[in-house]
């Protein structure tokens, strides 16, 4: 059965596990693709263009925005991020979805643009606070200052916990993994994202018994 591509956002604050069940659904399907965002800041040493970042000069950046060809964009510290239209488009057809990476400003882009309609959000939440920071500093890579700037902008985000269809609470990884399968498959077989649903009733009908 044919089926459109949906666009999977998959957004929390900082420390969550968002990036470590992006990748452990991805290895789960291969046919899932992520969506590589375009920038326009420098590439770092070891970074691939296409397949790390599509970096971009600001002026071919700006006409893409203009020109409706970002789902969403923003500035950060003087850059410019945004997720090319183009690449997702061409996996709908396909019937492969694509899965964003993205905060709650992207999500809300994504959802507004034509193909908002297409649009399956998941906030994944930490089951404390506490258990949020403690998360963070064992990474062992930023100050405490740093860690006190993305504690409040992790109450920030998760204050748009609502705008999104599913709220998973990551109190263990292999169980949120599992749900995230789980509305992933369920989402694959809604009437509306069956794109050959309709031609294979009207063929059903006309055969007869």
């Amino acid at each position: 059965m044919e089926r459109t591509g949906l666009l999977v956002i998959l957004s929390s604050p900082s420390g969550a596990g968002k990036s470590t069940l992006a990748r452990r659904l991805m290895d789960w399907d291969n046919s899932l693709s992520f969506s590589v965002s375009a920038t326009t800041r420098p590439p770092r040493p070891g970074e691939v263009d296409g397949q790390h970042y599509h970096f971009t000069t600001p002026v071919e950046f700006r006409r893409l925005v203009a020109e409706d060809q970002m789902l969403e964009h923003a500035e950060v510290f003087g850059n410019l991020y945004g997720s090319p239209r183009g690449p997702v488009e061409a996996a709908m057809r396909a019937g492969r979805d694509t899965l964003f990476d993205v905060d709650w400003q992207g999500g809300q882009q994504i959802r507004a643009s034509a193909l908002g309609k297409h649009v399956v959000s998941i906030f994944v939440l930490p089951p404390s606070l506490p258990e949020l920071e403690r998360r963070l500093r064992a990474r062992g890579q930023d100050s405490d200052q740093v860690i006190a700037g993305r504690m409040a902008k992790s109450r920030a985000e998760i204050s748009h916990w609502a705008e999104y269809d599913y709220v998973l609470v990551n109190d263990d990884l292999d169980r949120a993994e599992a749900d995230l399968r789980t509305i992933l498959a369920a989402e694959r077989l809604r009437r509306d994202h069956q794109a050959g649903l309709g031609a294979f009733v009207k063929q059903l009908m006309e055969g007869g018994e």
